[in-house]
């Protein structure tokens, strides 16, 4: 099977990414990961991004595609991959349908993990830092014993810039834009699957596995 995992920031789509690569025995495949893996892999297409990177820009539908298409060459792509923040844009899509088609293949689901933006919204500003000693809570997950103190030290806990409230709307607004434009693609091609994302982590998994078990063809 060759899947794709969409989500806005905070609904999981990384941590479910790579356990349903593993039950399913899956190929997990990130855009991050891939560019790190070039990078220090030395391609041409890694360090092309590597100077976008380095400096703080996106790297452009052209380098990602390449670097998308040369990894799912590679023999340990031929078992069926789970793509995690691949493609972004329509084109990043469009392309890869092509090259998919090229060799018999495509893209057999699209699982998008649906969580309400008030739920996001407390997951990503609930994370809260100790600047003397480093400890890392969570309102939700683990918060500290007095509030807005560091139960190690005592320092009064801080937030991260891209932590906040403001940050974070525009980041999941951005977000949004993009992949509802991707969903929108794919629910045309009879391929989107969309699932509930809130509750515990277990029982996501076991909604997108039931998700993934009605694709024709699916073990």
């Amino acid at each position: 099977m060759r899947l794709i995992l969409l989500g806005l920031p905070g609904a999981g789509k990384g941590t479910q990414a790579k356990i349903l690569a593993t039950r399913k025995g899956l190929l997990h495949i990130s855009t991050g990961d891939m560019f790190r893996e070039a990078a220090a892999a030395g391609t041409e297409l890694g360090k092309r991004a590597q100077d976008y990177m380095s400096k703080g820009e996106l790297v452009p539908d052209e380098v990602t595609i390449g670097m998308l298409l040369e990894r799912i060459e590679k023999p340990d792509a031929q078992i069926g991959l789970m793509l995690d923040g691949f493609p972004r844009t329509i084109p990043q899509a469009e392309a890869l349908d092509r090259a998919l088609a090229g060799r018999g293949q495509q893209i057999d689901a699209v699982l998008y993990i649906q969580v309400p933006e008030s739920d996001l919204m407390a997951r990503l500003t609930g994370r809260w830092s100790c600047p003397n000693c480093g400890a890392i809570y969570h309102n939700q997950t683990k918060p500290p014993k007095a509030a807005g103190k560091c139960d190690e030290c005592g320092a009064a806990l801080t937030q991260r810039a891209d932590d906040q409230p403001a940050t974070v709307k525009t980041r999941l607004d951005t977000n949004r834009a993009w992949t509802e434009a991707l969903a929108d693609f794919y629910r045309k091609q009879g391929k989107l699957h969309e699932v509930d994302g809130t509750g515990a982590m277990e029982a996501i998994t076991d909604r997108l596995v039931e998700s993934i078990s009605r694709i024709p063809g699916a073990a």
